[in-house]
This record gives C-alpha cells, structure tokens and sequence, in this order.
C-alpha cells in the first residue's frame, strides 16, 4: 500500500491546515490510519489514529480538541483537521496504515506503511 501525505505549509498560530493521506495500491478496507510527527531534534511522535473497524478515533492530549482525525472511504483518504495551532506543533507529519491492536496503536513500530512526510511550520 502506498500513502501520500499533503497540506502541509506555514500558518501563524492561531491558523488551521488540513492534512490529506491518500491510499492507494491495496482497498482502503482494514487498515487502522494514523498520523505522527516529529519535530526538528524530537523523536516521531503520536498525534492520531482512526481504527478501521468502529471508526473510533483517539488523538495525543496535547492536541485534544484542536485536532480531528477523519476519513473518506469513497476517496481512500483520511485526514487531520488542525485548528488552533501553536508553534510546537511545528514538525514534519506523516501518514501510517497498519493492523495493529489496540494497545500497540499509539506505536509508530506497528505501522508497516508510511507516507513521505508533510512539513508544518507555525510561526508564532
């Protein structure tokens, strides 16, 4: 399966950008979608994850109710909803597909695809 991650740019804080993940090469159907990202010098982190089975979806605490993770099933798009940004949200954000349980969704170790990476940067 190939993602292709876009909808990065630069914003000021306080702005709002969507990110995209399109799917392709294998039918969108039962892959759990997450987003990570990492910052200059940071580890990639969690942001958010969509499971495919209940559609349920969980995002970090930090980016709790700013952030909202959704999907396109017609389009094998999910997306990332960001409002509110705030500069420490600057970082290179990247699309994952995976099967993992739940306990191992927030680990960017049971994803097996990745997309190329969209940059945000907030200025403040």
């Amino acid at each position: 399966v190939q993602l292709q991650a876009s909808g990065g740019g630069l914003v000021q804080a306080g702005g709002s950008l969507r990110l995209s993940c399109v799917v392709s090469g294998r039918p969108f159907t039962g892959y759990t979608m997450a987003w990570f990202r990492q910052a200059p010098g940071k580890e990639r982190e969690f942001v958010a994850v969509l499971k495919w089975g209940n559609s349920n979806t969980f995002v970090r605490d930090s980016v709790k109710g700013r952030f909202t993770m959704s999907r396109d099933s017609a389009q094998n798009t999910v997306y990332l909803q960001m409002n509110s940004l705030k500069p420490e949200d600057t970082a290179v954000y990247y699309c994952a597909a995976g099967r993992p349980i739940t306990s191992t969704m927030r680990s960017e170790q049971a994803y097996g695809n990745w997309g190329q990476g969209t940059l945000v940067t907030v200025s403040s």
